[in-house]
């Protein structure tokens, strides 16, 4: 009560403000696509849009063929040909651009173009739009820089820092405090000022470069694609935390009403069902640009010609930077006109990629699966064997990350770790605890049991896949799948081969044993893989 008094006391000095503010030029709040009006088109409706299977392949892929762009460039700039997949028209994004353009965003070396859906619901789906660089650039030539002005985050939303920093540590996230203020904008429709952005990312629907959602907007039958992988929990975990926020909306409401009093509509929980607000929430998560070297209430930004617009890549080093009033972008490799300009996504597994973005990364430096282990609790020496876990940086629940290329490194990582569990001589155990450094091999018939118990975890593991790695090569060389089943099959395609790279290692380590006539010794409190 204390503090959603002093929030209502801090709020309603404010509210004069930001309505004369409102007034003159409201802080323009992006839209995610499903932030829907009564008799406003949803930006992703309220009954999520399917991709049936194709009959036919007949469509072209989704690559990185246009067909049509719209220019944001300067006009002393020298503006070389367009590139023979982008042939140059002002209908494309014309709303968008004009809009940018009025709106104070500088002329640039950009260009605004399509990409075809591939058998998108029957190849009714209009083409997405994509930036591309609108002439030749260099490493180093600055794209775009947008105004702060066009930048939606927290600060502007709610009109001031102390309170944005108040509110995102009260139960509710940016994502979803920015949803809100979103949904609440697109009712407006056309009265709103950033009505143009809005019908932009209706377009996008929160889709990246691959044309795909992220799984928590995936039907049941099409998170069956994800089955064996540790992905379709993920989904079910990140889906039950959004519920979380949609029941605390109402508490935003009520705390900053003075700001959305401008809207003469229901309190969130009674103006928008829940999936409303998932489908907000996830379009949000796919748009969000987390700037560095900023204040709290603008680490999460929505910025006007940033994702999905641009291209995401894992080992790209150009980013968006707040700089001077503005977010720019300055890009770190040469381009041709009319090629997709490319950000880095930030050290990210795959599967976080496809739950934030839709899309996986074949070249990912980032990519990891997890194995956890964890010690035996009815093991009668737990207490000292936990001790010397913590005292070598591991808990009794020990999460090991096994990195792309660095498969071996985590097996040898975990041997110490695993072999507590076989330890079952107390003098032997308090020889450990009086040493220093990690557990050693205790006898050759512990050891060949520890990596016994890993290769069998590892195969167990690989077979809760419905397919193996030869059948996932040869669906995505056939090149028919549809698209979300090919990019959860590229998902589950890079975790095999992981698991196939640490059981590999295991295998290597076994062979490295000097004596393989010993057999496994049993351990009763042998210790917890999953």
């Amino acid at each position: 009560m204390i503090f959603a008094w002093k929030i209502w006391l801090h709020l309603s000095r404010l509210s004069l403000i930001h309505t004369n503010r409102s007034s003159e030029a409201r802080a323009p709040p992006m839209a995610s696509s499903a932030l829907s009006g009564t008799h406003h088109r949803l930006l992703l409706p309220c009954f999520l849009r399917r991709l049936p299977q194709p009959g036919s392949r007949s469509c072209s892929r989704l690559r990185l063929a246009a067909c049509h762009a719209d220019t944001l460039l300067s006009s002393s700039g020298a503006q070389g040909p367009p590139s023979p997949a982008a042939c140059l028209s002002a209908s494309s994004a014309g709303g968008f651009s004009d809009w940018l353009l009025t709106n104070g965003l500088p002329p640039g070396k950009l260009a605004i173009l399509e990409r075809p859906v591939p058998c998108s619901r029957g190849g009714r789906d209009r083409p997405l739009h994509f930036v591309a660089a609108g002439q030749d650039l260099e490493a180093g030539d600055v794209a775009f820089e947008v105004p702060m002005s066009l930048v939606v985050t927290l600060e502007r939303v709610l009109g001031d820092e102390s309170v944005a920093e108040l509110l995102t540590t009260n139960k509710l996230s940016e994502l979803a405090c920015l949803a809100l203020y979103l949904m609440y904008e697109k009712k407006q429709g056309r009265d709103s000022l950033w009505y143009p952005y809005i019908k932009e990312l209706d377009r996008q629907r929160g889709r990246g470069q691959l044309a795909v959602e992220s799984p928590l907007l995936w039907t049941e039958s099409e998170l069956d694609y994800l089955n064996g992988s540790p992905m379709r929990d993920e989904v079910v975990v990140r889906d039950e935390g959004i519920k979380k926020e949609y029941n605390e909306l109402d508490t935003l409401w009520f705390m900053a009403g003075s700001l959305f009093k401008q809207y003469p509509f229901d309190v969130p929980t009674e103006a928008f069902p829940f999936e409303i607000f998932k489908q907000a929430f996830v379009a949000v998560q796919s748009c969000v640009v987390h700037l560095q070297k900023v204040s709290l209430a603008r680490r999460f930004a929505l910025v006007p010609l940033g994702p999905p617009l641009l291209t995401y890549k894992s080992n790209c080093k150009a980013m968006l930077t707040a700089v001077d009033g503005s977010v720019r972008l300055l890009v770190d490799r040469p381009y041709k006109a009319g090629e997709p300009i490319i950000v880095w996504c930030g050290p990210q597994p795959n599967s976080r990629l496809l739950l934030n973005y839709g899309f996986v990364d074949e070249d990912n430096p980032y990519d990891r699966i997890a194995i956890e282990a964890s010690l035996n609790t009815e093991d009668p020496q737990y207490q000292e064997k936990r001790m010397v876990a913590q005292r070598n940086g591991k808990l009794a629940i020990q999460k090991f990350q096994v990195c792309v290329g660095k498969e071996k490194e985590t097996i040898s990582e975990m041997l110490p770790y695993l072999r507590l569990g076989y330890i079952s001589d107390p003098d032997e155990m308090q020889c450990i605890l009086s040493s220093e450094g990690d557990t050693c091999p205790v006898s050759p018939c512990s050891e060949r049991a520890v990596l016994d118990q890993l290769v069998v975890y590892l195969k167990s593991r690989l077979a809760g896949y419905p397919t193996n790695l030869d059948e996932d090569e040869a669906m995505l060389a056939d090149g028919s799948l549809e698209p979300k089943k090919e990019v959860a099959t590229r998902l589950v395609r890079l975790e095999k081969k992981m698991l196939h790279g640490c059981l590999e290692a295991a295998n290597e380590f076994i062979s490295g044993l000097p004596d393989h006539t010993v057999s496994p010794c049993p351990a009763l409190y042998a210790p917890e893989l999953k």
